[in-house]
């Protein structure tokens, strides 16, 4: 076990009967119980000198367990000094207000220069580790070409805290887009499952119920532009693309969408105006804090770019 820290935990009798992995995460509360499970399997847990390697073992109540929790892996991303626009941090998580043109996490073609990135060097190896090397601390993200809130785990436990959420659908996130055309409603929902396009697999497409995965967005018309409107989209799910495909899906494409809106209407404005990126900013976003159990609520106001686009369309 060496090369790791090494946590002693002594059970107490009121464990008698439980699982091994909740039991230790009751007793190191700092350790989440997926990191914990985790630990179990790779032999990193022993009791009496011996690994203990099934999560589900039953516990006396009256053991020492050593639990070594090695280094994080070295990532292979990089810090690098990036400004951020930080709304809001605590020791547990941080809420990022991500301009467009960021890549949120390293991929093909942007090894560097992304959030990760900057998160790396402003929390100096404090991000969680459960989202893998190349995603540490990454919860969510949105596109590369959206704007707006996100929110960043800093320790294993905020993370398992806020992923569950997503999975229970119980973030709030809103997002403001200037859409083409005018609905006819002002308001409704799109419900149709989304996967990647058998014809080009850079693209989402809307597919039949039972593939792909099902994706919910509410829309409500905020207001009638020039051959445009703004719109607020809630989204239920949370599938890459999501409020791009779904706007299209219904004749309403985001302008400057080069994947599902080219539109040309409005080319010769987006043009002059020198906008190249989808019209989608994430306003809004709200949970409950998985470690106070508070509800935070954020919002951030319409960018410049896609203001100044907002006013040109203005009747």
């Amino acid at each position: 076990m060496g090369g790791s820290q090494t946590i002693d935990i002594r059970l107490q009798p009121v464990h008698a009967g439980w699982r091994l992995d909740r039991a230790l995460a009751v007793a190191a509360p700092a350790l989440s119980r997926e990191r914990l499970k985790s630990l179990i399997r790779s032999g990193a847990v022993e009791c009496e000198g011996k690994p203990v390697r099934d999560p589900a073992t039953k516990v006396r109540g009256d053991e020492q367990f050593i639990v070594a929790v090695p280094e994080p892996a070295p990532a292979h991303n990089v810090p690098q000094d990036i400004p951020l626009k930080i709304v809001f941090e605590d020791e547990y998580l941080l809420v990022v207000d991500k301009p467009a043109g960021l890549v949120v996490h390293p991929a093909a073609g942007n090894f560097d220069g992304t959030l990760v990135n900057a998160l790396l060097h402003h929390c100096g190896g404090s991000l969680s580790g459960i989202g893998g090397v190349a995603r540490p601390g990454i919860v969510h993200r949105i596109d590369k070409d959206t704007s707006g809130l996100l929110v960043v785990a800093k320790t294993d436990v905020a993370h398992e805290g806020l992923a569950k959420q997503f999975a229970a659908h119980s973030i709030d996130r809103r997002y403001l887009a200037i859409v083409s055309g005018s609905p006819k409603t002002s308001e409704g929902t799109v419900d149709a499952h989304l996967a990647r396009s058998t014809a080009n697999r850079k693209k989402i497409a809307i597919v039949e119920e039972g593939r792909g995965k099902r994706a919910v967005t509410h829309w409500k018309l905020l207001k009638v532009l020039r051959d445009a409107s703004l719109v607020e989209c809630r989204l239920e799910t949370g599938r890459t693309h999501q409020v791009r495909v779904h706007m299209a899906s219904i004749g309403h494409p985001l302008l400057g969408d080069p994947v599902y809106g080219r539109s040309k209407t409005h080319g010769k404005l987006l043009k002059e105006l020198k906008f190249h990126r989808q019209a989608l900013h994430a306003t809004e976003l709200g949970f409950t804090h998985p470690v106070t159990k508070s509800r935070l609520s954020f919002s951030s106001p319409m960018p410049p770019d896609m203001q100044e686009l907002f006013n040109a369309l203005g009747v």
